[in-house]
This record gives structure tokens, sequence and C-alpha cells, in this order.
């Protein structure tokens, strides 16, 4: 131990014994100032203040610590630090400080008052800690940090973009896939208007009817904003007003009760045929005669599954009128096989039941 640092440890009471010792030889910065004189001056230091800060202890003794802070030292954090010095307060701050040969380093310190036995401060001791690596590491990291910010940010605008072009894409093919399934339909409405009265008139006619739902089913597509899904009960009430503009509300009724669930795009087109065909199927058979009757669609949800419930009250399936030339009923029965659902055909009493029930999963 040296005189000076004797001399600094009797003013500060510690001059013998393990303590002497042990702040002298401890690997942490320390320094005590002397409260009661002028500029609260450094009256001892330990070695690993030496070589924290560059200075011999001839050249710190008599001092204050602000000689080690410079340009690029946080003001607000220097005031704050006085403001507890001058409040004999404990404090932890972190200041930019400079060594002696100009190098600057982070220094995180300590400080707390040391009262003599009157109460009154007659030290301040501060433990000091280099927290320059730390604070290297922190800036690497968060310039780290924001180069994988922005390279996500850039990502998801590609991606955003890239998904903005799909969904441009589907929605264009949804409109011209309508549009040339109309001119089909149409078609094939003209050639049915030419053509005479009989089973090749009705299954021309047939065919134009299921390909304008087929359109209907695009057209709902290419106005929804999700291209991946639909709202089915929008989509069956585009579906069923066609139905229901030709049909004599005084004599027919057709209802629906749809909850608005979201479903596979890919469920569109098996759904347009299936309801369509069974709807249009009831409005022509069940009511032969001039018979007044109505005709209910539901769907709804069933756990995993969309359950279709279609039903009227005619005059049932074993009274209806057999169509040799029609295959609505093997139709039907191919797009739930599609869907990967089940089919139950009941005669009701009155009228005809058909149940069905297809996974929300996603479609065929």
């Amino acid at each position: 131990m040296t005189d000076d640092d004797r001399s600094a440890l009797d003013a500060f009471g510690l001059a013998d014994g393990i303590f002497a010792a042990a702040f002298s030889a401890s690997p942490t910065p320390m320094v005590v100032t002397d409260a009661r004189r002028p500029d609260n001056p450094i009256v001892w230091m330990n070695a690993a203040f030496l070589a924290l800060t560059g200075y011999a202890s001839e050249e710190l003794l008599g001092r204050n610590c602000r000689m080690l802070q410079g340009p690029d030292s946080d003001r607000d954090e220097i005031r704050r630090m006085r403001e507890a010095v001058a409040a004999a307060r404990p404090i932890e701050c972190e200041l930019f400080n400079y060594r002696k040969d100009g190098t600057p380093f982070w220094n995180a310190m300590t400080i707390a008052p040391v009262r003599d036995r009157s109460g009154a401060v007659a030290y301040f001791y501060a433990a000091q800690a280099d927290m320059t690596d730390k604070r290297r590491f922190e800036m690497a990291m968060r310039g780290t940090n924001d180069e994988l910010e922005r390279q996500v940010d850039a990502r998801t605008a590609d991606l955003q973009a890239a998904l903005q072009q799909k969904t441009a894409l589907l929605h264009e093919v949804d409109h011209r896939v309508k549009n040339n399934l109309q001119v089909i339909s149409s078609l094939m409405l003209l050639k049915a208007r030419r053509t005479p009265e009989g089973e090749a008139r009705d299954a021309l006619q047939g065919m134009a009817e299921r390909i304008g739902a087929l359109s209907t089913a695009h057209r709902m597509l290419y106005s929804a904003g999700d291209v991946s899904r639909f709202n089915l009960q929008e989509f069956a009430a585009d579906l069923l007003s066609d139905l229901s503009a030709g049909l004599d509300g005084e004599r027919t009724r057709l209802e629906a009760e749809v909850d608005p669930l979201a479903v596979s795009a890919a469920m569109a087109a098996p759904l347009a045929l299936m309801i369509h065909e069974l709807a249009t199927n009831a409005v022509r058979h069940a009511f032969p005669g001039g018979r007044a009757g109505r005709i209910a669609v539901t769907a709804r949800r069933d756990g995993e599954n969309l359950h279709i419930l279609i039903a009227d009250d005619g005059v049932g399936m074993e009274a209806g009128a057999v169509n040799p030339a029609g295959f609505g009923r093997n139709l039907v029965e191919m797009v739930v096989r599609q869907l990967r659902g089940t089919i139950l055909w009941e005669d009701a009493g009155p009228g005809t039941r058909v149940d069905i029930r297809v996974p929300l999963d996603g479609g065929p």
C-alpha cells in the first residue's frame, strides 16, 4: 500500500485491516471523494480505478471526478447525478467518460454517501464498471435487429405485393370464366329456343341453367374480397334469386335460411350445381297441375360438416312424374361424392326431403 493510499484511507477510516487490503486489491474500480472539502475532491482510489482511467494517483488526488467527462457525456445524466450528490442520496447511473488518452468508455457508477458518527455526510464512495463492451454489443444487436426488421418489412411488402397480384389474377380468372360461361349458357338457350319441343329442347334448357348456376358461382367468387373463401349466405341468396324471379309468388314460395358460413372457394361450383339442381327439380316436379307449395333451403354448420336440407311440401317422390331423360338425381349424388359427403332422400309425406352433409375442410 502506497503512502497516498494510506493517507486517503486514514481520512476514510480504513487505513488498517482487511477492509483496506480488500478495497485496494479489488478488481472493481473504486474512488472516494471528500464531501467536506470544496468541490468534493478525490481523496482515494484503488489500482483498478487507475487502470480504468489511465491516470496516475497524483493526477487524480484533489480533483473532482468531472475531469472524466467530455463533449459527448450526457448532460441530463450529469444533472441527475449532481442532484443526487447534492441531496446526499445514493444513485446508480451510466455515463460516457474519457480516459487520460481521450479514449471514451461507458462508466457504470454506484455512488453512495458515507456519514460520520454525527450523521453528517463526510465522503462519497463510488464503485465503477467499464460497460463499453456491453454497450457495443447492445448497439450491434440493435443494428442487427434493425436490419432484421428491415428485411422482414421488405419481405412482408414483397409477399403482400405477390398476394395482391395473385388475388387480382384469381379475380380476373373468375371474371373471365363467368363471362365465358354466360356466353355458353346464352348460346345453349338460343339453340333450345330453335329446337322443337321435346327431350332435346328440355335437355338444352336444363344444361343452360346448370351452366348459369356455375356462372353465378364465379360471379360471387369474383366479388368476394377473400379469394380462398366465400360467404355461403350471400352465395345462396344470389344463387336462388334467379330461380325465385321466375316463380309465381302466389303459388310457389322459395324460402332460404342459410347461416353466414365462410366456405372454401373450391366448394363453390359443386355447391352451386347441387343447390340449383335440387331447388329447380322441386319447382318443376313437386307441384304438378298448378298446385301451390313451399320449398325451403336451409344450411348450417353441424360440427365439422355443412348440413344442407332442401325440402318441399309437394306430391313426394313416388307421385312425381318420371323423366327418363333426366339425370338430376345422379348429378346431385355425384357432386355429393365429390365433396366426400352423404345424402339421404326421403319421401316426407307430404313432400320430399333431401338431407346432405359434406365436410367443411376445403371441398373436394
